[in-house]
């Protein structure tokens, strides 16, 4: 089946074309592309906007888990695990091509913490049920020395092995964008929400927007307003009634890439206590390892979150005491920072392990539905909420949820497509692979690579514009195709030829690409390790 051009042009013609939507969501990450998507599908008439890119923030900066939460198990919250297991099993049902099932280990260095995180985890499978991965084993000393080569040996007993997933978040992200459009929504990138409307009683019943692209102002009508905006829910509600307390208080997690010879093999390193008492992961993903995270409450928001010195050399210091060659800053290939939008509690200590986990739900006076909290394993669970309480405040048709059979753009039905874990290729579009394959032969100079370090090609830049709402040099290398977060310098030497081809698409003329190659070569600088700039942060 050929493609459908999915284009902002398209999208933005279908504004005039609703005068009241009966559901309008703010923000384009998870939780935002999800409630649209849950919206859409049960036939609602559904509009998403976004001030950026589609996950340009939290959304696009995990740790490429889904996952039930083992520290959360650790914590008693047996809710929260359960529901996450649930979600995680759906997640890859309904999207196979974009999340797969990855072994974790946990190292032992004495008896009592085989039977402690064994037992702990014999219950996660339990918890897990018909939606487990695979059981909980335990590997002998030898077997993670000959699976894990670089892991230190010194008094190690053996490892605990269980399984959890991994995915491409801003991949997952976009087609869940696509899905939401294949159901009849109208989703939008680079449209910033200015105000909220209200009638007569005060009920908010719409929200004034902007292009930024062409500065052209909206008033769009919406029977139900969703707030999912992440970090910035609290800058929503301040649109809806000003002064109120903050409703979230962020929290900044970072991650490091490494070369893969760090972590060779197919299995990942689980370390379940840090010296600070936070959980740490070292995984392969798409032929590097990336390692994190931190947990660094901050005051200040921002688009572009950058690393602290301290955050860098905190991960890059536990995972050397686990490794015989231990990393360090010059063989970081890319470091990057987002923030967690963490229900804020009623009295704020400042810190990020008294902050709920679980998602929260809250319906203003006004009528203004705000969701918050969470992450990515449970956005369809998350979705399904909101949409219950847009139904209640809306008084829309009582119309059930579709979304946990519902496959996501990409899938094949009844196909399951393992993902190489490898960067380049076409499994990651699996259902579209034929379709960017055809592209490189009708116009064979698409063919050439961007790099000679990666197998991305020109044709996949074209592809980002045609089908997947790519309007900037950012959106292709940080979140269509992920060099920006694998390799920072070599993303800075793609930028000029994915420019050119972007322009050429795009109708643009030369100064815009040099400006864009500019900006991204600034934007660089937040992915190296000599970042030096410091956002405010909280006492812990």
């Amino acid at each position: 089946m050929a493609a459908i051009p999915f284009t902002r042009e398209a999208m933005l013609r279908q504004l005039s074309d609703v005068p009241v939507w009966d559901v309008l969501v703010i923000g384009g990450g998870a939780t935002g592309l999800g409630t649209a998507l849950d919206a859409a599908s049960r036939g609602y008439k559904t509009l998403l906007l976004e001030q950026s890119d589609f996950a340009k923030g939290t959304s696009s900066r995990s740790t490429k888990l889904v996952h039930g939460g083992v520290r959360y198990l650790a914590q008693g919250n047996i809710r929260l695990v359960f529901e996450a297991l649930r979600e995680r099993g759906l997640l890859l049902r309904n999207a196979p091509h974009v999340v797969s099932v990855q072994p974790f280990v946990i190292l032992c260095y004495s008896w009592w913490q085989r039977f402690f995180y064994g037992t702990g985890l014999t219950l996660y499978d339990l918890l897990a049920g018909r939606y487990s991965l695979g059981r909980t084993a335990w590997w002998s000393r030898k077997t993670v020395l000959e699976r894990m080569t670089n892991i230190k040996s010194e008094n190690l007993k053996g490892g605990i092995v269980y399984y959890d997933g991994q995915f491409d978040d801003a991949r997952l992200a976009l087609n869940l964008a696509q899905t939401c459009a294949e159901q009849g929504a109208t989703v939008l990138n680079y449209v910033r929400v200015t105000g909220l409307t209200k009638d007569a009683e005060g009920k908010v019943n719409g929200v004034e927007a902007v292009d930024l692209e062409s500065g052209q102002p909206y008033t769009l009508r919406a029977r139900a307003v969703v707030n999912a905006t992440g970090v910035y829910v609290d800058e929503i509600l301040q649109l809806d009634q000003p002064a109120q307390n903050p409703l979230v208080m962020p929290s900044q997690g970072v991650h490091v890439v490494l070369n893969k010879s760090f972590l060779p093999g197919d299995a990942a390193l689980m370390i379940p206590k840090t010296p600070d008492g936070r959980v740490l992961f070292a995984i392969p993903w798409q032929e590097h390892v990336l390692v994190g995270t931190t947990d660094t409450p901050l005051q200040q928001l921002s688009l572009e979150p950058v690393a602290l010195d301290t955050e860098i050399n905190f991960i890059l210091q536990t995972a050397g005491a686990y490794l015989q060659k231990s990393p360090t800053r010059q063989d970081v290939l890319s470091v990057f920072a987002g923030l967690r939008p963490l229900a804020a509690p009623s009295s704020l200590t400042g810190s990020t392990k008294e902050i709920s986990r679980s998602h929260k739900l809250l319906v203003a006076p006004s009528g203004l539905i705000t969701i918050t909290g969470g992450k990515w394993t449970t956005y369809r669970q998350m979705a399904e909420d909101t949409v219950n309480a847009a139904i209640r405040v809306a008084g829309l048709p009582a119309i059930p949820c579709r979304t946990e059979r519902l496959p996501i753009h990409g899938a094949i039905p009844s196909l399951p497509i393992p993902v190489p874990n490898d960067p380049g290729g076409f499994a990651i579009y699996s259902s579209d692979a034929t379709a960017l394959q055809a592209l490189m032969q009708s116009e064979p100079e698409l063919a050439h690579k961007l790099h000679p370090d990666f197998s991305y090609t020109l044709a996949e830049v074209v592809w980002a514009v045609r089908y997947e709402m790519a309007r900037s040099v950012e959106d292709v290398l940080a979140r269509r195709l992920r060099v920006l977060f694998l390799d920072a310098r070599a993303a800075q030497e793609m930028a000029p030829v994915v420019a050119e081809v972007m322009a050429l698409e795009l109708n643009r003329e030369e100064v815009w690409q040099r400006e864009q190659t500019a900006a991204f070569e600034m934007l660089v600088k937040h992915y190296l390790p000599q970042a030096t700039e410091k956002p405010a942060v909280r006492s812990h």
